[in-house]
């Protein structure tokens, strides 16, 4: 019985190309990598003695960059290939991550976050795009699940590294392996996989081009995005200071549950993302029930009678996650037409930077001004908003 599950487990890592798995690789690599960005509000505080109000507008340079890399990182792959643009930027910004320790003024920090995130974000629509070329059809949403799982389990490791490496040679540290990191993965890449000219995906001739924004279904499906985003990232920003204010829990208990998000994902979103590619199950409307488990995680805080409370809205964040992530990433993709596949990754990545952006400034006014319950009624709120937007959206394409 045991050897059968681990099997039927087992199935759902099979069938890739071995492009996939390099590229998977060289995403752990890079991730595991990325010790920066959890120290540098404690770097920019603590070792640059910046105020809070400065760090607060280079994380604002930070995030502005991101969204101008998306954007920029979709235009050129369109034009020039996801190949050329992934092996850029991840080697541009290794020597960028080994020469911005160099800078220490406010003004220089916040152009060279900014230019750095313009760089290293340009990577995000085009992996988005190989994926098109290096996964077959019908394992696409898993190949792009296989790539999410490389992730959380590189950013799951990389903090552990982070810290261990300042306390041995302090945040300086940090930038030499984070850059050391990028340009590992991509040399891996470089060398173990050559650029493939994907014809399948190129734009026809003499047919025009159109904005995606007029592309109603995707424009509303951005916008779901965007909130789902947003109340998602409220897990790193005001929830953990809930844990504390709320139930009087340590930052070691905090790391215990945001870990435990991280394990059941390892552990359940390629089986969950497998079933329902097998059942062939609607993209918009696994999403649609992915966002309603997203507002309910938070409206369960309303019930805030003991700490257990704080497990059950983990759980329910992380079914949302899995449910939501993996088929937006997919359904974005599928909806490009041809030729147009990075511009379309590029407005849905930027989403994701702009809720960043606004998703700690938000939560951390709403919580100032008017407390914690009012933020889980709004941002619970906000997800049934999205619930009934990705509802309509998967109505509108069934009449297609």
């Amino acid at each position: 019985m045991l050897a059968k599950a681990f099997n039927r487990y087992i199935d759902n890592f099979r069938g890739f190309s071995r492009e996939i798995w390099i590229l998977t690789l060289s995403t752990f690599i890079n991730r595991a990598g990325t010790m920066v960005l959890p120290f540098l509000s404690k770097y920019l505080r603590e070792d640059l003695g910046f105020s809070l109000g400065k760090v607060g507008w280079i994380m604002v340079c930070f995030g502005l960059g991101s969204m101008t890399g998306s954007y920029i990182g979709g235009k050129l792959t369109d034009k020039i290939g996801f190949y050329r643009i992934m092996v850029f930027s991840m080697f541009t910004s290794g020597l960028l991550l080994f020469a911005i320790q160099r800078v220490t003024s406010f003004y220089g920090l916040c152009a060279a976050m900014f230019v750095l995130m313009a760089i290293a974000d340009m990577f995000r629509p085009a992996v988005f795009v190989s994926i098109r070329t290096y996964a077959r059809p019908e394992n696409r949403t898993r190949a792009m699940t296989l790539l999410r799982v490389a992730i959380n389990l590189g950013i799951s490791a990389g903090p552990a590294l982070g810290g261990l490496i300042i306390m041995g040679i302090g945040y300086k540290g940090l930038f030499w392996v984070d850059g050391a990191t990028c340009i590992a993965a991509i040399t891996l890449f470089f060398f173990l996989i050559k650029e493939k000219k994907n014809t399948a995906t190129q734009h026809p001739e003499g047919t025009p081009k159109k904005s995606p924004l007029t592309d109603i279904p995707f424009a509303m499906f951005l916008y779901c995005s965007f909130i789902i985003a947003l109340i998602f990232f409220q897990l790193f920003t005001t929830l953990p200071l809930y844990h504390h204010d709320g139930f009087g829990l340590s930052e070691v208990y905090t790391g215990l549950l945001i870990s435990l998000n991280g394990v059941l994902i390892f552990i359940f979103e390629m089986p969950l993302v497998g079933f329902m590619e097998r059942k062939n199950i609607p993209k918009m409307k696994v999403i649609t029930v992915g966002s309603f488990f997203m507002a309910l995680a938070f409206y369960i805080l309303l019930f805030n009678f003991n700490a257990s409370i704080l497990v059950i809205n983990i759980l329910f964040i992380t079914l949302a996650q899995m449910l939501c992530f993996p088929f937006a990433n997919s359904f974005a993709l599928g909806r490009a037409p041809r030729g147009q596949e990075g511009h379309y990754m590029a407005l849905y990545t930027m989403t994701f930077s702009l809720a960043h952006i606004m998703s700690a400034k938000t939560g951390m006014e709403i919580i100032a001004t008017i407390g914690y319950t009012y933020n889980w009624l709004i941002m619970g709120s906000l997800g049934l908003t999205a619930t009934l937007v990705c509802y309509l959206v998967h109505k509108k394409l069934l009449h297609f």
